[in-house]
C-alpha cells in the first residue's frame, strides 16, 4: 500500500526511500522512509481509508537503540505484508514527532486509519511485537 500511495501521491523516489539493508523480494526495502512534512501528511490522510495497521518507528540517525531496532523493524517487516512500516527520523521531520509527542527514540507509534492506537517507547522488541499481534488485521477463515 505505502509505495503504491508514495507513488500516486507525487512519486515513490522523492516520497520515500527504500534502500535499506535488508530488502523485500523485489529488492527494496518494506519499510518507507519519509523526508517531507507534506508526503508524510498525505500518506497519512490516504492511509485513513485502509484499514491497515501502520507501525511508525520515530527514530534518530545518531541514536544508538535506534540502531539496534532496525534491523529488527526490517524483518518484521519483511515477514508481516499485511503491516505498514514507516520510520521518520525526529531531526528531519521534527514537527511529525511533535505531533506524536514524540520524546524519546526510538518510539514507536501505531496508527488505525490514521488514529494512534498504541505506542511502545524504548528499543523493546517483545513489546512491539506483542502490540503489532494485538492490533493488526488478521486473516479471517470461514468456519
Amino acid at each position: 500500500m505505502g509505495a503504491v500511495l508514495s507513488g500516486f501521491f507525487g512519486g515513490d523516489a522523492a516520497a520515500a526511500d527504500n534502500s535499506s539493508s535488508a530488502a523485500s523480494p523485489s529488492g527494496r526495502s518494506s519499510v518507507l522512509t519519509f523526508h517531507s512534512s507534506d508526503r508524510w501528511k498525505l500518506h497519512l490522510n490516504a492511509s485513513k481509508q485502509i484499514p491497515k495497521l501502520m507501525v511508525v518507528d520515530f527514530s534518530a540517525s545518531w541514536c544508538g537503540p535506534c540502531k539496534f531496532m532496525e534491523p529488527v523493524i526490517e524483518a518484521m517487516a519483511a515477514r508481516l505484508s499485511d503491516v505498514e512500516f514507516v520510520k521518520i527520523d525526529v531531526d528531519e521531520l521534527s514537527d511529525v514527532a511533535r505531533e506524536f509527542d514524540v520524546q524519546a527514540m526510538p518510539t514507536f507509534v501505531l496508527l488505525k486509519q490514521g488514529k494512534e492506537v498504541d505506542k511502545v517507547i524504548g528499543a523493546n522488541k517483545d513489546e512491539l511485537e506483542k502490540k503489532i499481534e494485538k492490533h493488526r488485521e488478521k486473516p479471517k477463515f470461514a468456519a
